[in-house]
């Protein structure tokens, strides 16, 4: 076990990796803590992997993971975070827009008792229609749905206690609710401002089509973080919705029959009254479903948990 582990993915950044870890040095220089850097090549198609190669033979604490096939910022950073051996990892992008001169602030704040302190670029060096604004959109719904006070979900300059994020579940973009899911277990998290830099060499990685899976993973975050010990309350909103078209298709339906029309819409109402039961009734079956399945783990939990050895 060692002090501190730096999780670093990167994809096609060539360009950037050797002042990335000229600058990890110096801000780690003045620490007396025994530190690896885990970089992770997310498949990258350019000349990064040769370029982290050399690196590995003139920088003792670095440790190069290269991936088969480009997987994706959340997978790549889990690969990274398995392999650490540090009681604390710090993670970041490799793009140098994240400023490794943050760290030792990262640790102070740590150090006050805290799982998680996430950092926030409140001055982002970004494009204003591309990424500051569908990012501040996100982070105010994230914010809303999860009730965590981040302002910078997207921010990937974090630093965790090893325990902590080890056991929390990483994929598709989850690592914007890593708040969210540390919180949910009880820890604690805090956010201090970091400094944010314009890209120099490369090109973004992101863009506006990101959107759609993220709103995905918000309903997600919120299926885990608030309904994830009574499943069938979720599922049962989700069929708050049909069950009322149901219902109010089922009148048309009937005051049709009652005083018809030349202009009859009964069979129509009908046909869809009958298609928004169908999928009102699902919705419940599978809460049912989703209810016994967790009161299945948790008994069988309790049963591990409570096993008495009785000593002659």
């Amino acid at each position: 076990m060692i002090d501190l582990s730096i999780v670093v993915p990167v994809y096609n950044e060539e360009d950037n990796v050797d002042d990335l870890c000229r600058r990890v040095d110096d801000a780690l220089g003045g620490l007396s803590l025994s530190h690896e850097l885990i970089i992770v090549d997310d498949g990258s198609s350019d000349g990064t992997f040769d370029r982290l190669r050399d690196l590995g033979n003139r920088h003792s604490s670095l440790c190069v993971i290269k991936l088969r096939s480009n997987c994706g910022q959340t997978p790549a950073m889990r690969a990274g975070i398995d392999h650490a051996r540090g009681s604390v990892i710090v993670t970041m992008d490799g793009d140098l827009q994240n400023d490794p001169s943050d760290i030792p602030k990262l640790l102070d704040k740590l150090g006050e008792g805290y799982e998680l302190v996430a950092g926030w670029r409140k001055n982002r060096q970004d494009h204003a229609v591309r990424r500051n604004f569908p990012s501040r959109v996100a982070n105010w719904i994230i914010r809303k749905v999860t009730g965590i006070p981040i302002h910078d979900n997207g921010c990937s300059l974090k630093a965790y206690r090893a325990e902590v994020i080890k056991k929390t579940p990483l994929y598709s973009e989850m690592h914007r609710f890593i708040p969210a899911m540390i919180t949910v277990s009880g820890g604690r998290i805090a956010e201090i401002v970091v400094q944010h830099h314009s890209r120099v060499h490369g090109a973004s990685k992101y863009g506006l089509s990101r959107i759609w899976r993220v709103m995905l993973d918000i309903l997600t975050v919120k299926m885990v973080t608030t309904f994830a010990d009574r499943p069938f309350h979720w599922f049962g909103l989700l069929s708050i919705v049909p069950a009322f078209l149901s219902a109010g298709f089922l009148a048309l339906y009937l005051g049709n029959i009652l005083t018809p029309t030349t202009e009859s819409y009964g069979p129509m109402g009908g046909t869809v009254a009958l298609l928004f039961f169908f999928l009102a009734t699902n919705g419940i079956l599978l809460g049912l479903f989703a209810e016994l399945v967790s009161n299945t783990g948790k008994r069988l939990e309790y049963r591990a948990q409570s096993r008495i050895l009785i000593h002659d």
